[in-house]
């Protein structure tokens, strides 16, 4: 707060008060969303040459920039706190995922008092803030109501939460908290699936936020249990795709690949990495491994789609609205 003068005038009738202190984010300042997919591969979607048909990514490349490179740690945790400090995952001290924490240096789990999450610094910049989905930045042994809640979201910068703390929860039954407060959404619902569900609580909150303080940028951080395990999707999502991987994983990778090259994401020299030596070639296959694995790549597919479809609608709130073109997204 600025340094006030003295006052000698005694009589209030003649006291005038001083403008009131408010910081506010600069004239049209853009809100910025962040939509971070969880276990996904670069070839997966169809907007970066992969079988997943996702056309909420693909229009939101069309009318953007493309990238193909992306720097993580491979671990979520780390990756994560990196993306919402900005810092390197060690200096946050996630050597791993929380649940691997130890005491050894870089590796507790424990973020820092010296580094000030993104959400933190633009919150105190006239930000509003708020995270949907999953969190996983949280040390496991602060992971109940019983706190300590320094490391919740809504500890670190963000305004509002809704979703779960740790690394993966059942998306027809999920363990959701709003804030720090555990709440039981109605799961009896045949028609509930969590990704619906956070989606609806973004926008309800983009409403809320835009109806009452309209001059207000936001930042919102909506990252998905998608698609993580467990593979949790529509029926009408996975049906979509029966016998859409009968070829094997062998002849997908190449079809990827080939489509890739078509699109110009990658070099035009690119070859495949050798594939591991755990996992067999899809000819030496057993017909019943061959089943099995079919179906899991139809139900990984069916639950890819319905969740771009889910960020299709919160994409479709925003331009309702006539947000979308002053907001920066990220489509990770």
């Amino acid at each position: 707060e600025p340094t006030y003068p003295a006052y000698t005038e005694l009589d209030a009738r003649n006291a005038k008060a001083p403008a009131r202190v408010e910081v506010k984010a600069p004239v049209k300042a853009p809100n910025v969303v962040i939509v971070l997919i969880d276990d996904i591969g670069f070839g997966h979607s169809s907007a970066f040459g992969g079988p997943i048909n996702m056309p909420t990514l693909e229009k939101l490349a069309g009318n953007g920039l493309k990238y193909n490179r992306f720097h993580t740690t491979a671990l979520c945790s780390p990756t994560r706190t990196a993306l919402l400090t900005g810092y390197n995952h060690h200096s946050n001290n996630a050597g791993a995922i929380m649940e691997l924490a130890t005491a050894f240096p870089g590796n507790t789990g424990v973020r820092p008092q010296s580094i000030t999450p993104i959400a933190q610094v633009i919150r105190m910049n006239g930000y509003r803030t708020s995270a949907f989905g999953k969190y996983h930045e949280t040390p496991p042994w602060e992971g109940s109501v019983s706190g300590p809640f320094d490391r919740w979201p809504t500890g670190s910068g963000f305004d509002k939460f809704y979703g779960f703390i740790g690394g993966e929860t059942n998306q027809w039954h999920p363990m959701v908290y709003d804030g720090v407060s555990r709440v039981y959404p109605k799961v009896d619902d045949p028609n509930y699936h969590f990704t619906t569900d956070m989606t609806n609580q973004a926008i309800s909150w983009i409403n809320m936020q835009q109806s009452l303080t309209p001059e207000k940028p936001f930042y919102m951080y909506f990252a998905t249990g998608a698609t993580h395990a467990p593979h949790h999707a529509p029926k009408n999502y996975i049906e979509k795709y029966k016998g859409k991987f009968s070829q094997g994983w062998d002849k997908l990778r190449e079809e990827t690949l080939e489509r890739q090259k078509k699109l110009g994401i990658v070099p035009q020299n690119t070859v495949l990495a050798a594939k591991p030596k755990v996992i067999k070639d899809w000819v030496n296959l057993s017909p019943d491994e061959k089943r099995l694995f079919e179906r899991q790549m139809e139900v990984f597919a069916g639950f890819a789609e319905h969740t771009d479809a889910e960020v299709g609608r919160l994409m479709d709130a925003l331009e309702d609205r006539g947000e979308l073109d002053n907001t920066l997204l990220f489509y990770i």
